[in-house]
């Protein structure tokens, strides 16, 4: 057992690049995390990493030994996971990563009802809009639009990912009508800055008949998310191009409408990611198959479908 854990903590400090980040993800001292790592090299007569003051390195041997125990580590780890339940119900820490805004409209309410069916298991929920490191920041999932896939994690598709115009109706009701992609070149824009790069992208429209026309909107003012951009556009300053999501709540109550309701953008699915793994924890395993089923439930997929 001692073994084992010196290679959890090599491990740890591997994919976080230092022994501060395996003691935050252990709950262990840096002290102790590194002396478990040396009582490992010790043991096996050479040297895993190269230490300076800023980060870890990887000797040539350490990356060998990385490779030959990692995949027979985690199997071990999950098979430890899911045995350490309570009256064989999935328990233990379960760490998600999804966004902001979309996480406390949609998946937050899901919360209480999960924890009914499953009280063991313990929620660290990360709201934010950035693309985590799932495996290397230990994430059991994540859910979002637009990740990268690496390899180990897969991707569960939830929804389409839609993006839309919208206005409010006193906006519309004193600029010229809005028939055509082309008409959108002399409306006031209100459009997303991405968080990631800082550009604001240049989205081609898509029409129900697969027709397509670049996005001719223009650029009045930027936002970094699409809640903050419907909030604008409810106040009458332009065209917002939002995704369904967040448009929803306002398209619903009639803060906002619909412009040119035939035409959308198209930017791929949104997803529930996860890393693969022959034996995926039963907590993890649970989360998945709930959140498929409130979205099936609920109907999210054809709600967030900028056709339906």
């Amino acid at each position: 057992m001692e073994t084992f854990s010196s290679i959890e903590c090599f491990v740890r400090s591997a994919e976080g690049g230092s022994f501060a980040e395996a003691a935050r993800r252990l709950s262990l001292t840096p002290a102790a995390v590194g002396k478990n790592v040396a009582r490992l090299e010790a043991r096996l007569g050479v040297r895993l990493f190269q230490r300076s003051t800023r980060r870890l390195t990887l000797t040539e041997a350490g990356q060998r030994f990385l490779d030959e125990v990692r995949s027979s580590f985690q199997t071990i780890q999950h098979a430890v996971a899911n045995l350490a339940s309570a009256e064989g119900q999935p328990a233990g820490t379960l760490k998600v990563s999804m966004g902001t805004v979309f996480g406390r409209l949609y998946i937050l309410p899901m919360l209480g009802e999960f924890l009914r069916r499953f009280p063991a298991i313990s929620p660290d929920w990360h709201f934010d809009n950035r693309q985590v490191d799932l495996i290397g920041q230990g994430f059991d999932a994540a859910i979002g639009g637009g990740f990268e896939l690496p390899p180990g994690v897969v991707a569960r598709k939830l929804a389409p990912a839609h993006r839309i115009l919208v206005a409010s109706a006193d906006y519309l009701a004193d600029c010229q009508p809005l028939v055509r992609p082309d008409d959108l070149r002399d409306a006031e824009g209100i459009l997303i800055r991405s968080p990631q790069t800082g550009r604001v992208r240049s989205w081609p429209l898509t029409s129900r008949w697969q027709e397509q026309s670049p996005l001719s909107l223009r650029q009045r003012m930027t936002m970094s998310d699409s809640e903050a951009a419907c909030a604008a556009a409810e106040q009458g300053l332009g065209v917002a191009l939002v995704s369904m999501p967040f448009a929803l709540p306002y398209l619903t109550t009639g803060r906002l409408l619909r412009v040119l309701p035939d035409w959308y953008v198209e930017d791929g699915n949104l997803s529930l990611y996860y890393a693969q793994h022959k034996l995926l924890p039963g907590k993890t395993r649970v989360f998945v198959d709930f959140i498929i089923e409130q979205f099936a439930q609920q109907g999210l997929a054809q709600r967030f479908d900028a056709l339906a």
